[in-house]
């Protein structure tokens, strides 16, 4: 019996127990970190969900606990997000806690100093150093286009090449460019840097975060963050891509059965005899000759190491990538270092250095547009005489062939860019509240640039006799370029913050010194009467050649500005908000009481959210009104007016005594006394709003800004030199629109959707005198009052000419020869019956409506997939490229639909080189320049901890990534994309494409 007993109990032991072994005990291990920082939470509550079991992490928020295997662990502390992660039999589980207003407590940088976002009156964008750094450009701005409302980026894809970026408009004609500021040195690029090395970007718009900056501020800011330690172990971190970049929109040229259709008809049209295509009879599409698949791989290697002392960060990088042009090719070494070592706990100093080195790629000036317009007739190679082909006789007076360019005078060029920043500084806390911090850093700059002319011959079967060797260039020569800038910046700054009851307060002084100087010289000579100059790059210098043909140019200039500034943020209960910031600038390029100028700002914001009346709802998570006003400066307004004061001198009338020429020189322009710095007076009124649990969030704001005493080079009469004034009002306004949606759908699945809008009106109030304009050196692009700045000028067209009687019926061409059937219609703009350059009118512009972008990314366990989309709408580009003066082009294959009688067509004119009328600019050149394209495309895979831990690595990512893979537009060139100056953009002179690129990429930490 007691067997029986005692059998029994054993099978309701193991019977109970069952579950208990089928949930084998494990000891689970990690840390918890802040989403923000990266750094270690303490105290964070770690329980078995379903029980009162658990742990909390230690002073470095690590923890360990034993748990089952199939358990899943809750964690949740005071201000943060609550999070549920299954343990699925893993042993070490790392996990980030967001807070429950990250967005609001999100710390940005601000000019000369840090805020929380919360405490902002105005518009401040913020781009993480993540969204930058596995996108394959080596420019770092690039990879932001289309992610930032306001902000319009017009890429190049020439290897090197800066994009082109407007923060808000076109604000001057002297100058676009944003400023940009790297750890507290103030810059005009960030071609130095390396995007691995960046933290983070905020992007400066409104008045209120502007002012601070003075006489560099009104075209906006852009300050750029490097990299630093977080505390921890030390930490190694490499990542490399690799891939390649592709022309994936060709353009749509005749071939040679196309060309000689519309070649022949023009002929036959013009009375003249037939071509006779013996000697010419290929069939070459030029572009796929020039073209290639350029291979490109960035690498970057960082080390990183922090105590409660010392924290130190050293990158390396190096790029190297082909362009999509053969022989084309780029590369760039870099290299940050910062440290910061804490002497005290109030007393630190620190230092900052990047350093930059690249080989720009060269490829001969017009080589894509002569490859547009190049006849495919024409052969490339001829065996027999070892040469390439000359062009056909219709082209030879105008374009040679692009294998001169391509094949003939590749690698004489060499151009090295050298760059050194470096900052140190030291920083004090005393008295509880206020902080002195002392800057000093400096900037130097080294470019040389080295090229040369060989003798060029090509084959010619034209020419009569044996010999068909065609000699284009006759004589060797070279040209050597050395250019050198400084920067050296000074800024002293006293920090004052404190809270007392429900009142809070940062105030900034201080007092800042700038100094830049540049300095450049250009020396030639040529072969003349000696022996040619080898071609090779050891000769490429001007020690060779005749001394007797040298020449010697050369500039330099300097500019100093000394300037006091003071900004103060308050708050009342975190729910009014002030803002008022003042500077003070002096500059060296002007006289009297004009040298100093004044910028200030004030901005004010109200979060609703903080009221009593809008406690007990659950929809708004913060809403926050806001508006900010000020009057900025610019100083920005390019090296033409470097000292308004003291004009440049220019050759004037030389004169001769006997056997001696003497030079005259004249200013180029007439100062006004009274000359100043152009100024913006600027506002913006907005709403901020986050919603349903911080998941929906939204910005929206109107801007207006007017860009005042334009300095303007007003043209002088009865021979008078031109007059340099302030003398043109410029302004810009519209609408941006930022919405975003962020959720955590399931423990595994996570969702991140944003989206911006902005639209831009852009104006010249006024311009110097009543009808003065400026136009641009391309003859296009013309700037006057009451219009756009750069719009298209030209005829308006109306369709062709059908008929003698249509044309009997029309206005009268005053533009050299008649009209007739198969012409193009213009406008009669003022009506008195002829058709001039009176009635050229505005056809075009280049400054979109509206620019937008959005993306999404989903992040599922391990995998992470993200695409970015971009566009902009309502903007015209004018082609230029195929406005033919006396040779015969290429052709559109849209010239095939060309006029050949009544009704056959309305929008392509006869074939007829000698009807002039049809070769005005006019809007039948002008394109759509709207469109839409994505931008980027990535998958990624995050290997698990437990695979790392076997090989020893913190973190491993691979990922692929395809960037403007596809673009939507209705131009013909190659891409929809034209950057230029200020008074000069949206022109298609044959513009370098930008390519498709393709990569696979890995980024490890060890």
């Amino acid at each position: 019996m007691r067997y029986k007993f005692t059998y029994y109990l054993m099978v309701l032991v193991v019977f109970f127990a069952a579950p208990v072994f089928a949930q084998q005990e494990i000891t689970v291990t990690g840390k918890v970190v802040d989403s923000l920082d990266g750094q270690g939470i303490p105290g964070v509550s770690v329980l078995i969900k379903g029980t009162t079991k658990g742990t909390q992490t230690d002073a470095n928020g690590n923890y360990s606990l034993t748990a089952p295997s199939d358990a899943t662990l809750t964690f949740s502390f005071i201000s943060y997000g609550r999070r549920e992660v299954a343990i699925n039999n893993q042993t070490s589980i790392n996990v980030t806690l967001s807070g429950e207003n990250e967005l609001l407590d999100q710390v940005v940088v601000i000019g000369y100093g840090t805020a929380a976002k919360r405490d902002l009156t105005g518009s401040i964008v913020s781009v993480s150093g993540k969204d930058v750094a596995d996108k394959p450009s080596p420019n770092p701005i690039s990879s932001i286009q289309g992610k930032v409302a306001g902000v319009q980026i017009t890429n190049s894809g020439k290897p090197g090449a800066e994009p082109d970026v407007r923060i808000r408009g076109t604000n001057s004609i002297n100058g676009a460019s944003p400023l940009y500021v790297v750890d507290g040195i103030l810059n005009d690029n960030i071609n130095f840097l390396n995007p691995s090395d960046i933290a983070s970007m905020e992007i400066l718009k409104d008045p209120s975060s502007l002012a601070i900056f003075g006489v560099r501020g009104a075209n906006g800011v852009i300050i750029v963050t490097t990299k630093q330690a977080k505390q921890g172990e030390l930490t190694f971190n490499f990542n490399s891509t690799v891939g390649f970049k592709d022309v994936n929109h060709r353009m749509k040229m005749t071939d040679a059965e196309g060309f000689k259709t519309l070649y022949n008809e023009q002929l036959a049209n013009q009375g003249a005899e037939p071509f006779d295509y013996t000697d010419w009879n290929a069939n070459t599409n030029w572009q796929d000759v020039i073209f290639q698949k350029g291979i490109l791989n960035y690498n970057n290697l960082s080390v990183s190491g922090a105590t409660d002392k010392n924290r130190f960060y050293m990158g390396l990088g190096y790029t190297t990538e082909q362009g999509v042009v053969k022989h084309e090719d780029y590369k760039k070494y870099t290299i940050n270092i910062n440290d910061e070592l804490s002497i005290t706990k109030d007393f630190k100093v620190g230092m900052n250095f990047s350093g930059y080195k690249a080989s720009l790629p060269q490829i001969q000036d017009n080589l894509i547009n002569t490859a547009i317009i190049a006849s495919p007739v024409t052969p490339i190679y001829n065996d027999e005489y070892g040469l390439y082909y000359n062009t056909p006789p219709f082209q030879t007076p105008q374009i040679n062939s692009p294998m001169v360019a391509l094949e003939l005078r590749k690698n004489t060029r060499i151009e090295d860019e050298y760059r050194a920043v470096g900052s140190v500084f030291a920083e004090l806390n005393f008295l509880s509240h206020f902080t002195a911090k002392g800057t000093f850093l400096y900037d130097y700059g080294f470019n040389q640039i080295r090229s040369y002319t060989p003798i060029v011959n090509v084959y010619d079967p034209n020419i009569q006799g044996d010999d068909k060797t065609s000699t284009l260039i006759r004589a060797t020569a070279v040209s050597q370029e050395q250019n050198t800038y400084r920067k050296v910046q000074s800024d002293w700054l006293l920090t004052y913050k404190n809270s007392w009851g429900d009142h809070n307060l940062t105030a900034t002084a201080g007092l800042t010194s700038y100094f830049r100087s540049y300095e450049g010289i250009i020396t030639k000579v040529s072969q003349g009467n000696g022996d040619p100059i080898p071609n090779d790059p050891r000769f490429f210098y001007t020690t060779m050649g005749d001394k007797s043909t040298q020449s010697i140019d050369g500039s330099q200039w300097e500019r100093v500005t000394l300037s006091y500034l003071f900004r103060g943020l308050y708050n009342y209960k975190g729910k009014y908000l002030l803002n008022g910031s003042f500077r003070r600038d002096g500059s060296s390029a002007f006289l009297g009481s004009n040298r100093w100028q004044n910028s200030g700002a004030l901005g004010a914001a109200w979060v609703l959210t903080e009221e009593d009346f809008m406690k007990d709802q659950q929809f708004f998570n913060n809403l926050k009104l806001k508006g900010s006003w000020g009057i900025l400066g610019n100083e920005n307004t390019g090296d033409s007016y470097r000292y308004p004061v003291y004009p440049t001198l220019v050759a004037g009338s030389s004169t001769s005594f006997g056997d001696n020429i003497y030079p005259a020189l004249s200013p180029a322009y007439v100062p006004d006394p009274n000359l100043r710095w152009e100024s913006v007076h600027s506002w913006e009124a907005g709403v901020e709003a986050n919603m349903l649990d911080n998941k929906l969030s939204l910005e929206a704001a109107y801007y207006d800004k007017k860009t005042k005493d334009i300095l303007v080079e007003v043209p002088g009469v009865n021979g008078f030199l031109p007059n340099l004034q302030n003398a043109g009002e410029i302004q810009n306004k519209g609408f941006e629109i930022t919405a975003g949606w962020n959720q955590n759908i399931t423990d595994d699945l996570k969702l991140t959707v944003n989206a911006n809008v902005t639209t831009i009106d852009n104006k010249v109030i006024s311009l110097a005198k009543e009808g003065f304009a400026i136009l641009a050196s391309n003859s296009v692009s013309r700037t006057t009052a009451g219009l756009p700045i750069g719009y298209f000028w030209g005829l308006k067209t109306d369709g062709i000419y059908q008929t003698d009687e249509e044309v009997n019926n029309g206005p009268e061409s005053g533009l050299g020869s008649p009209f007739k059937p198969g012409d193009i219609k213009y406008v009669d703009i003022n009506g008195d019956g002829k058709i001039n350059n009176d009635d050229r009118t505005m056809i075009g512009n280049p400054t979109p409506d509206f620019t937008y972008g959005f993306s999404f990314s989903l992040a599922y366990k391990n995998f992470d997939f993200g695409a970015d989309f971009m566009g902009v709408s309502g903007n015209e580009i004018i082609r230029t490229w195929n406005q033919s003066t006396y040779s015969t082009f290429n052709f559109l294959e849209d010239r095939l639909n060309r006029w050949t009688g009544p009704g056959t067509s309305n929008f392509e004119p006869i074939m007829d080189a000698s009807r002039g009328n049809n070769t005005q600019f006019s809007s039948y050149y002008i394109e759509n320049g709207s469109f839409f394209r994505i931008r980027n495309v990535q998958l990624g895979y995050n290997f698990s901890p437990e695979m790392l831990s076997k090989m020893k690595l913190k973190a491993l990512r691979v990922f692929v990534n395809a960037q403007n893979p596809v673009t939507f537009s209705k131009n013909s060139g190659f891409t929809p994309e034209m950057g230029g100056t200020a008074i000069a953009f949206g022109v298609d002179n044959g513009t370098y494409p930008v390519p498709a690129i393709y990569t696979l990429g890995v980024n490890l930490n060890f």
